[in-house]
């Protein structure tokens, strides 16, 4: 993954689009933490099932969603 590029502008048109945005770095960032792809669909079913798991994931999607926010100036 590291030779692959992938990463868009930060910029969006919309926060609907920011927010799109955020979801996707969330889950690259899975992605490349763990690049099996059946020790993740392995793994899936425990975390989906997971309360902390399930917070865990809105958190990380929270920050990136911060920070594509801060840099579309909130949208002004």
């Amino acid at each position: 993954m590291a030779n692959e590029t992938w990463l868009p502008t930060l910029i969006t048109k919309t926060p609907q689009e920011g927010f799109e945005l955020a979801v996707k770095l969330s889950r690259m960032g899975v992605k490349s933490t763990q690049p099996d792809v059946e020790i993740l669909k392995k793994l899936r079913p425990e975390y989906a099932n997971s309360a902390d798991g399930l917070t865990a994931a809105s958190q990380v999607i929270a920050l990136n969603y911060q920070t594509i926010s801060t840099a579309n100036g909130y949208w002004r």
